[in-house]
């Protein structure tokens, strides 16, 4: 008896939705375009509503209270990494049996990376809910008033914990079926309610403990809504609820070093607020966390792109190295242009904005931290496309022993400078690390690709040429004199982009698309 079903759900789709099951159609252009988009929205949806919800947050809460909210965000961030990588390794296993047509074992292989995923999330609740007492009472310097709905609050958030862990590995199926667009539609409205869950309880309360609610009711929401999606894209998940014992073992193997990059790297992420709040107050944390949340937000644009670039990257470092190279100079030239406008707006305009956005009080104690965070966001965006290459070549033991050896040397300096400079010194060994991290993973880059010298030296070139700028509009006053070098350096930026970052193959693809548009040429059918 012959089943007419398709074997794969996309199949009877567009081309835009179809699986990706070729080197070819994975690394080309188009996929490689729109995927960015949808990743682009379902980041940058939330952002637009944190620039209108935080100084109304900030003004109901009162800056101790959303001092403590940062945190709380900061531990739901750091202990969804629970995962052990798990969902990023379920994300290319799947990837690589749809590639192959070997789809007869996803459901088990889903199920049991799932559950797996739900066991390490109970696990990461546990510790949470273990450490909440222990972070309120003796090492953040939470005001007495806060304390316990602070800690109420953070019972919450364990609670949490594994729903978020085992979200990651359904976004993860959906993603590795190259279903972008339905991981960011259901990505888009829980982002926003991030932030706007906490603005409608304020009417009713300005306690932590049901804006934390709503936040956690809303994880579990997501968690559902994918769940159902997952269902229908892969119907065999219904029939076939069963984990397979054999299927442990290369999820855990592709795990394992990840793991130690999920827990470390964001422990140095997260590591800056907590140390403010003990050393100095939850208001420093506010003071410092504020301009990190927006400024942060810049990295939508290279995880975006990195996002689909992981798959590919896969694919053409075992199918066409030569390809690999040119993706991979194409990422570091675009994160580059997209980066470069935003990051020089923000130095040259830090005070100002935060003038406007926040008042002069909060401005006049962040403007310093914003500036070196920003150019810190662009340097470290630019480090994210070599540090896709080394995690689809398969090597992330690599950015692994990278972190663990420059951690304890980031939490010294860390320390030592929050002690001499407050949360400057805490925005300038940030920046520090992320140029260090950047040089290094060019390095790695190199030793992986067949690209010549030449590329990353330009590379850095351009960076460092980019430093120079932003230092430049750093050191400006008066707003006359920033509004003329603004408009002095965005004028010759199309121009040195042109001449300077765009290969012959871009400026054929940007001659083509403009004739297309604007011509009077005939499309081509």
């Amino acid at each position: 008896m012959t089943d007419d079903r398709p074997k794969n759900p996309m199949e009877k789709q567009d081309v835009t939705n179809t699986v990706l099951d070729s080197p070819g159609s994975l690394t080309h252009g188009h996929v490689i375009a729109r995927n960015t988009v949808w990743n682009m929205i379902g980041l940058g949806a939330p952002l637009l509503v944190a620039l209108f919800a935080i100084p109304l947050l900030i003004r109901g809460m009162g800056t101790d209270r959303f001092g403590v909210l940062t945190l709380a965000w900061a531990v739901i961030g750091y202990f969804s990494l629970f995962d052990l990588g798990l969902g990023r390794a379920l994300t290319k296993l799947v990837a690589e049996k749809l590639g192959t047509g070997q789809t007869e074992d996803l459901p088990r292989l889903i199920w049991t990376a799932l559950m797996i995923m739900g066991m390490f999330g109970i696990i990461g609740a546990l510790v949470a809910a273990a450490l909440s007492p222990w972070l309120v009472h003796g090492v953040l310097k939470i005001p007495r008033a806060l304390q316990d709905e602070t800690l109420k609050s953070f019972y919450l958030i364990a609670l949490s914990v594994p729903v978020v862990i085992v979200t990651i590995g359904l976004r993860g199926v959906l993603e590795a079926h190259q279903r972008f667009d339905l991981a960011n539609k259901v990505r888009i409205p829980f982002g926003v309610l991030t932030f706007l869950c906490p603005l409608f309880i304020l009417p009713f309360s300005n306690s932590l403990f049901p804006i934390v609610g709503m936040l956690v009711a809303g994880s579990f929401a997501a968690c559902g809504v994918f769940l159902i999606v997952c269902l229908h894209l892969v119907p065999e998940l219904r029939h076939s609820i069963r984990p397979k014992r054999s299927m442990i073992k290369p999820l855990i193997s592709f795990g394992s070093w990840m793991t130690v990059t999920n827990i470390v790297g964001p422990l140095m992420t997260y590591m800056d607020r907590f140390l403010i709040g003990a050393l100095i107050s939850v208001t420093a944390v506010a003071y410092y966390a504020t301009p990190y949340e927006v400024v942060t937000k810049f990295w939508l644009i290279p995880s975006a792109l990195v996002g689909v670039l992981f798959p590919a990257f896969s694919t053409a470092l075992a199918q066409d190295r030569q390809r690999a190279g040119r993706l991979f100079g194409r990422g570091i030239n675009y994160t580059f242009l997209a980066l470069f406008p935003l990051t020089l707006l923000v130095v040259a305009l830090a005070h100002e904005g935060l003038s406007v956005w926040l008042g002069r009080e909060f401005a006049d104690n962040s403007t310093f931290v914003l500036k070196w965070l920003a150019a810190g966001v662009f340097i470290n965006g630019i480090a994210r496309v070599p540090f896709a290459l080394v995690q689809g070549a398969g090597r992330p033991d690599l950015t692994a022993k990278m972190h663990l050896i420059e951690l304890p040397i980031y939490l010294s300096a860390l320390w030592w400078l929050i002690g001499v400079y407050g949360i400057q010194g805490v925005a300038i060994v940030w920046v520090v690390r992320v140029c260090v991290d950047n040089l290094v993973l060019f390095v790695m880059a190199r030793r992986l690709l067949p690209v010549t010298s030449a590329l990353i030296r330009s590379s850095l070139v351009r960076i460092v040429a980019a430093a120079g700028v932003f230092a430049a509009a750093g050191c400006l006053t008066g707003l006359l004199e920033k509004g003329l070098f603004l408009i002095a350096v965005l004028v010759c930026f199309p121009v040195v982009t042109w001449v300077w970052l765009l290969d012959k193959e871009d400026r054929d693809l940007l001659k083509r698309f403009f004739q297309l548009r604007y011509g009077k040429g005939v499309r081509e059918p």
